[in-house]
């Protein structure tokens, strides 16, 4: 059984109004466990949609979405929280990190519903940290690190529950060629720990990178490569 399958997903932004916008198409698609998936196409092609949706962050207006063996697009937003929380890690482009917290307090940030004893959260915490390679930076405030040293602390909170599933939006983006390097580096070790990967990308580090199992590219919210 696929980990993510998609069958005619289309997503519409106000619908039925002059300003209505058909950001995907009948897409289907299948993504199996272990595997790291590019998404990829030019700006306003639908990746961030579709990410969005596979994410469970958004819901398709047609179409039927599984994820691990679930029909989730057809949930309610108080069953997909839960089950993001279980299963899904998310590595936003702009980072949404919390200024005036450390490190620490950052990566802490998505396990505080689970109501966690101390010594727990320090364990979990420090983990994702350590697998993200910001753990000797941990007490640090945000606003000190760098720009490749947020980006690990965004892949680091994404960790922090252990998901299956590791969703990206263009973890390279606006990082030096020495850095990108590195945080792809990351991404390997995350791979051959079995994590499923979904990323959107244009830097050509990453479309080229052997972590890629399989390419899918968007153009004007249709699928029209699956290589």
């Amino acid at each position: 059984m696929p980990v993510i399958e998609t069958i005619g997903v289309s997503k519409v932004f106000n619908s039925g109004e002059r300003n209505e916008v058909k950001a995907l198409t009948d897409i289907s698609l299948t993504i199996e466990a272990g595997e790291c998936v590019l998404l990829s196409g030019p700006s306003g092609s639908g990746k961030s949609t579709l990410l969005s949706i596979l994410a469970c962050l958004a819901k398709p207006t047609e179409g039927a979405y599984y994820c691990l063996g679930e029909q989730v697009s057809r949930w309610p937003e108080k069953f997909l929280t839960r089950f993001r929380r279980q299963h899904i890690g998310v590595v936003f482009q702009q980072f949404h990190l919390i200024r005036g917290l450390t490190v620490r307090a950052n990566i802490a940030v998505p396990l505080i519903p689970y109501g966690l004893s101390h010594n727990s959260l320090k364990k979990a915490v420090e983990k994702a940290a350590e697998s993200a390679g910001i753990l000797h930076k941990i007490e640090s405030p945000i606003e000190k690190l760098s720009g490749g040293e947020q980006q690990r602390v965004a892949i680091a909170r994404a960790l922090a529950a252990n998901p299956t599933i590791v969703f990206a939006d263009e973890p390279t983006a606006h990082l030096d060629s020495h850095t990108a390097a590195a945080i792809l580096d990351v991404f390997t070790s995350l791979k051959k720990g079995g994590k499923t990967i979904i990323v959107t990308s244009h830097d050509p580090l990453m479309q080229q990178h052997r972590i890629i199992d399989n390419k899918l590219t968007l153009k004007d919210g249709q699928l029209f490569s699956n290589t």
